[in-house]
Formats: C-alpha cells, structure tokens, sequence
C-alpha cells in the first residue's frame, strides 16, 4: 500500500518519475515525463538506480567500486537533467539510490509524496520490451502509481503533440 498522494494539496504539485538506465528507450520517456510536467507546471523527478552488484569485494575495493558506480551515475545524470533544462526548459530533481530497480523505485515514490506518475518507455529489441516493461507487464501491484507506457516509434515531435 502507497500512502496518501500529495500532489494536488495546497503548496505541493504533482511530479512525474522517469528512470534513467542504460536502455535507448529512456531518453523518450524521460522527453514525454519533462513535457507533461512542464505542461501541467508539475515536476520531473529523474531517478538512476546504481545495481546492486559485485560489491563484496574487499573492503578498499568495495569502497572503491562503489565510488566509481556513483561517479558513473552521477555524470549520466548531469547529462540527463542538461538535457531537459535545454529542451524542455524544467530543473529535474535528481534521485541515486543502489539497489533492486523495482524496490528503490516503489521507494523513491513512498519517500516523495508528491509523485504520482511514472513514466517508462517501451524498447524495440528483439529481447522485449525492456527490463521495467517488461517487469509490470502482467502484474497488477508493480508499482503503487499510474504507470505511462510511451509506444517505441514515437519520436520527440509526436510526444510533444500528445503532451
């Protein structure tokens, strides 16, 4: 069970959550989640989960590794939210946390209140559809929020016309 939603009480707004991972698809939903926010003088929350991973190294390693890992995020999020000040004209807020996708997701939007849409693109891989696409589909309690599924040949002009 989520709790109560605040998004549309006095002094909050209602914020859309788009993961940033290394799939191609991402860039599409991040687009379609900055222009609705931006549309709807919402907020845009982007999301990068470090995986939980072969950190149990030694002890100077781990430290190590982790440090890079969070290096490493902490670039592509600086890409990303460059991106949408450029495009879409909003300052994302910015969310690292490491561990399982699926439980810091349904935790980044536990912890935010305000959050009440999630936003994913679906892939055109051969593989499927990709990994949190493919996560929900099928089951009705993956995530505690309304969940958009952008189609995988929209480009920016087509998701601009629909935001």
């Amino acid at each position: 069970m989520v709790s109560k939603r605040l998004s549309r009480l006095e002094g909050h707004r209602r914020k859309f959550l788009a993961v940033i991972d290394d799939t191609p698809e991402c860039s599409r939903a991040v687009h379609y989640a900055g222009r609705r926010a931006k549309n709807s003088n919402g907020g845009l929350v982007l999301l990068y989960v470090i995986p939980e991973g072969d950190f149990q190294q030694w002890l100077g390693v781990e430290e190590i590794m982790r440090a890079e890992a969070r290096e490493a995020a902490e670039a592509v999020m600086a890409k990303s939210a460059q991106t949408v000040r450029e495009t879409i004209g909003l300052e994302p807020e910015i969310v690292i946390r490491e561990g399982s996708a699926a439980e810091e997701i349904k935790a980044v939007i536990e912890d935010d209140r305000d959050i009440a849409i999630l936003v994913l693109a679906a892939g055109s891989a051969k593989d499927g559809p990709g990994p949190l696409v493919s996560m929900i589909a099928g089951r009705a309690q993956a995530f505690p929020i309304p969940v958009t599924v952008l189609p995988d040949a929209l480009s920016n002009e087509e998701i601009d016309a629909l935001c």
